[in-house]
């Protein structure tokens, strides 16, 4: 593929446009599509790294992506979007607890309810954990299943372990952080019945098209603000498409589901809708 020539805005000189390709390599390499991503940030975020790296630009970079798999799990640390807690967003747990997983049982199809969950785009799992630990509160009669998916391997793994820091802790309500995980040697680790409510597997959501009414709550939280307009949009139909009747999708607290009817989807409160 040629270069395209642009104008360098910090030096005013012609650079070659080298990051489509670099892109395309990535996704040859390691099925990741970075071109999904709002190119601004992405393209700074990964600049900046290279340019620590010791190389001639982004082809030569690729290059050495390809024959050295530590420096590409170091790139891929750098690129992928880790941010995560436990209880992050207090207010949106408490309206989960309280009101979406109460409701969801009520119009299950069986009693005792069976919940099926999808935490989309988990991170290294402390979504999916409270999740659990909200359900057994809220729900303690119903059995809750959980998946967690999210593209970067390394952070299923984590998820698997179900270790926490004090710091990914810092705004879990303490009692109930105390009744659901056991702090061994400065850190929280997950309980085993939290561990048999949840599941974690490698998945890229901007592949994933899980089968219609596959699920009774989706949650896909502060992950979409880094693709662009289509992909976003693209994205929230298809997780509308894996509720069932009535169930809900939660996005992040700063996200909004655009024209969500458009989806077969009410909005319920300013992050929460329900799959009409």
């Amino acid at each position: 593929m040629s270069l395209v020539t642009t104008r360098d805005a910090a030096t005013g000189r012609g650079t070659a446009d080298d990051y489509e390709p670099f892109c395309l390599a990535i996704r040859r390499l390691c099925g990741i599509d970075l071109l999904q991503y709002k190119r601004g940030q992405m393209e700074r975020r990964i600049r900046s790294f290279v340019a620590t790296r010791d190389v001639d630009g982004l082809l030569a970079y690729a290059a050495r992506l390809k024959a050295d798999r530590a420096e590409l799990d170091r790139f891929l640390g750098r690129v992928t979007i880790n941010v995560s807690q436990l209880w992050r967003n207090p207010e949106q747990w408490e309206v989960l607890e309280e009101t979406v997983l109460p409701d969801l049982a009520r119009t299950a199809a069986t009693q005792p309810p069976r919940i099926r969950a999808w935490s989309a785009g988990s991170s290294y799992g402390a979504e999916a954990y409270t999740l659990a630990a909200i359900a057994r509160r809220a729900l303690p009669r119903a059995q809750v299943t959980i998946l967690g998916t999210d593209i970067d391997a390394r952070m299923v793994e984590r998820a698997r372990a179900g270790v926490f820091t004090a710091e990914d802790a810092r705004d879990a309500p303490t009692a109930t952080l105390a009744s659901h995980f056991q702090m061994v040697d400065g850190a929280w680790h997950a309980g085993d019945a939290l561990k048999r409510m949840v599941r974690f597997e490698t998945g890229d959501l901007l592949r994933a098209a899980p089968a219609a009414g596959s699920y009774d709550l989706v949650l896909c939280r502060n992950t979409v603000i880094y693709f662009n307009e289509d992909v976003r949009d693209a994205l929230h139909g298809r997780l509308a498409d894996s509720l069932r009747p009535g169930g809900r999708l939660v996005v992040g607290a700063t996200e909004r589901v655009s024209e969500p009817a458009r989806h077969g989807l009410e909005p319920e409160s300013p992050f929460v809708y329900r799959k009409s």
